[in-house]
């Protein structure tokens, strides 16, 4: 039988337009909601040159106030005109059926709701929804931008703009998510403060039966005490709280002084070991703590050059780099410049430092009509382009494209290029940064 869901939606919410964030080389979505919600915008456009300006106008504080109701989102969006664009996305809200069985799965763990509350989509509260046939995240194709611009793109920049700005929202809320969808914060949390006072009913009437009479008294039948007993089954117990984090990290053992060496081993190299190991430990241990832990793809194995950098960066002293430079066959100034890379994007950013390779043709040129369509007067510095690396002209400036999709930029110094900074999507957030400088 169908539970009652109060007839009466949710108005529409309002938030307050971001600030701008040019240059900013963080993501537009950290949750991994707000990554699947990007991922359906990316994986339907026709046009990604248009998605990248759409970041761009996003960074750059050109989308206004964005409202978020049932089954849409609106903002203007400031464009080359004066007046500002009206751009929206439609997503298609849940039935009443699909409602009645989504709440039904977030009822039956309190952890879910107290999840939701915290700001968090649960993990598995996705994926039993999408095996029960409940579209709670979008996929591809189910977006669907508009915009009054006379663009004909799919999304156009403008609307794209907008779903990037819905994406931070999402990070900070995941009731924007079940708003579009059709149902909003108090509503739903109405509905599930009722069904939990009727599971709570109908768990007191299990116990009842449990303990060998009916609610109202009288003995109970002897043929349900089985079928009472199982339904009244309890789940596993929850597992300890984790421990808290540590403020500092340890520092551990005093070898050279309080220590005997063994013939050929070095106490000071040993204390740096430990010093290091205790480090990665604690940045571990924050990541799992963390509130997105569950998400976190597990690192690739680094080579023993890579670690040697990733270690000379986090143990920058003299003594150091002269014997991983020594060991390795590097000079200190190739270390130097390794570590820089590494501080700057960790073993993607040093494959760049250290690396060429030939792009797509149509990425670069897609890019390149992207960085004109972004400048401010559509005529970007001349580039030099030669595979992955495009040199500004007349400046000792480069783009460097890594495997990873990021444009990485490079000053010359005394006849090196060293990396300046960190990486983008967006060459032209990259580019004007680095001119800046």
């Amino acid at each position: 039988m169908s539970r009652r869901i109060p007839a009466q939606r949710e108005a529409a919410r309002t938030f307050d337009a971001l600030p701008p964030a040019k240059g900013s080389r963080a993501p537009f979505a950290e949750s991994w909601w707000g990554r699947a919600w990007l991922r359906s915008l990316e994986e339907s456009s026709l046009d990604t040159g248009r998605l990248s300006r759409g970041r761009t106008y996003a960074r750059g504080g050109a989308v206004g106030p964005v409202t978020v109701a049932p089954g849409s989102a609106a903002a203007p969006v400031q464009g080359s005109r004066r007046a500002p664009y009206r751009s929206t996305v439609q997503v298609e809200q849940l039935t009443d059926q699909q409602w009645d069985r989504l709440l039904d799965m977030i009822a039956e763990r309190a952890a879910n709701i107290a999840a939701l509350l915290d700001g968090e989509m649960p993990a598995g509260l996705a994926d039993d929804a999408e095996a029960a046939g409940v579209p709670l995240l979008p996929g591809p194709r189910d977006l669907d931008p508009e915009c009054s611009c006379p663009d004909w793109g799919y999304p156009c920049k403008h609307a794209a703009a907008l779903c990037y700005q819905v994406a931070r929202l999402l990070d900070r809320d995941p009731f924007v998510l079940l708003l579009l969808r059709g149902r909003g914060e108090r509503e739903l949390m109405d509905e599930l403060g009722r069904r939990n006072t009727a599971r709570a009913s109908a768990e007191a009437a299990v116990s009842a039966a449990t303990a060998g009479a009916d609610p109202d008294g009288s003995p109970a039948r002897t043929g349900d005490l089985a079928g009472s007993a199982f339904a009244a089954r309890a789940d596993l117990p929850s597992l300890p709280a984790p421990p808290p984090l540590p403020d500092r990290v340890g520092r551990g053992p005093a070898l050279v002084d309080s220590a005997v060496p063994e013939p050929g081993v070095d106490p000071a190299a040993l204390e740096l070991l430990a010093a290091d190991a205790a480090m990665r430990a604690h940045h571990l241990l924050a990541g799992a703590l963390g509130a997105r832990h569950a998400d976190t793809v597990p690192p690739v194995p680094l080579t023993d050059w890579q670690d040697a950098v990733r270690f000379a960066a986090a143990h920058p002293t003299l003594e150091v780099f002269a014997r991983i430079a020594s060991n390795y066959g590097r000079t200190p100034r190739d270390l130097a410049a390794a570590t820089h890379a590494w501080r700057h994007g960790g073993a993607a950013s040093l494959d760049v430092l250290e690396s060429s390779w030939a792009p797509p043709a149509s990425r670069l040129e897609r890019d390149r009509e992207a960085l004109r369509a972004d400048w401010a007067d559509g005529r970007p510095p001349r580039l030099r382009s030669w595979r992955n690396r495009w040199t500004v002209e007349g400046h000792a400036a480069q783009l460097r494209l890594g495997r990873d999709g990021l444009w990485y930029p490079y000053t010359k110094d005394q006849g090196t290029w060293w990396p300046a900074g960190p990486p983008d999507a967006d060459p032209a957030v990259v580019l004007t940064a680095l001119l800046a400088t």
